[in-house]
C-alpha cells in the first residue's frame, strides 16, 4: 500500500519530510544509523519498546517517529507507530490514513484494537493513530486499559514505538516510563533551548525516566563549513 499524504503549509511535521523511495540517500542512511544506535540501547531489555518525545510542540517528533518506524519495517521486523498525542492527531495529520478511529477508541471502548489498527500501511507498519480527541487524554494513557492493550499486542509485534506529547507541556509521555525501554529526544536547531534541555532533563530525573539519546533535526548541512561524513546523524 502506498503512503498518501495531505497538504501542509505551517507545520513541522511535513509530509515532504517522511522518508521515501525518492529521498536523498544521506537522509535514509541517518536515520539507519540512529535505528542502529537504537537497537543497541534496545539490546539489553526483553522489551523491544521505546518513545518518542520532546520539549515543545512543532520540534519535528511525529516526522522523526514516522521516519524511524518506516526504517525499523525495512528490517522486515513487525513494527507498529502508535500516536499517543490524544490532544493532536499527530501522525494521522502527517500520513493520510482513512480511519479516524484510534487508541482513544479504543481505550474508551468505542472500538477493537483490531478495528482501529491500519494495517501495513507500508509492508511490516502498522499504525494506530491517536483517535477521537477526548476530555481526559492524562486519564486515558494512565489508565489500566491503556497498559492491557499494550502488553496485549507486544506479542505481536518486534517493535512498539510510541510518539508521545512534547515533555514541556503536559507529563502524558513519562507515564509510558514502565512500557518502554526509554525515550528518544528530538530536538530542533533554532527552537530547542539549553534551558528546554535542562528542564526536560530534570522533568526525566524525578519520574525515573530513562532517555536513550536525543535526535537533532531542522539543521542545513550547507551551513556548516567543514562536512563530514555521518554528520546527518547528528539532526536526523
Amino acid at each position: 500500500m502506498k503512503i498518501k499524504f495531505k497538504r501542509y503549509r505551517k507545520n513541522n511535521d511535513s509530509p515532504k519530510a517522511v522518508i521515501s523511495e525518492t529521498s536523498k540517500f544521506a537522509i535514509v542512511e541517518a536515520y539507519k544509523t540512529a535505528r542502529t544506535n537504537i537497537m543497541f540501547s534496545l539490546s539489553a531489555s526483553e522489551k523491544k519498546s521505546f518513545a518518542v518525545t520532546s520539549f515543545s510542540k512543532g520540534d519535528g517528533k511525529s516526522t522523526a517517529s514516522t521516519n524511524l518506524a518506516i526504517s525499523f519495517s525495512k528490517l522486515n521486523k513487525k513494527v507498529i507507530l502508535i500516536d499517543c498525542d490524544l490532544r493532536r492527531p499527530n501522525v494521522h495529520n502527517i500520513l493520510k490514513l482513512e480511519n479516524s478511529r484510534g487508541l482513544s477508541d479504543i481505550i474508551g471502548k468505542m472500538t477493537t484494537f483490531d478495528e482501529a489498527v491500519v494495517r501495513d500501511v507500508i509492508p511490516s507498519l502498522d499504525i494506530l493513530t491517536s483517535g477521537t480527541i477526548p476530555p481526559n487524554p492524562s486519564e486515558l494513557i494512565g489508565s489500566p486499559v491503556f497498559e492491557d492493550l499494550i502488553k496485549r499486542i507486544e506479542n505481536e509485534y518486534d517493535y512498539i514505538i510510541f510518539d508521545t506529547p512534547p515533555i514541556g507541556i503536559v507529563a502524558d509521555s513519562l507515564m509510558l516510563k514502565n512500557l518502554v525501554v526509554g525515550y528518544l529526544v528530538v530536538i530542533r536547531e533554532r527552537n530547542t533551548t539549553h534551558g528546554d534541555v535542562e528542564k526536560l532533563m530534570e522533568n526525566f530525573k524525578l519520574a525515573d525516566g530513562k532517555i536513550l539519546g536525543f535526535l537533532k533535526v531542522g539543521c542545513n548541512p550547507k551551513e556548516r563549513k567543514s562536512y563530514k561524513k555521518g554528520y546527518y546523524y547528528q539532526y536526523y
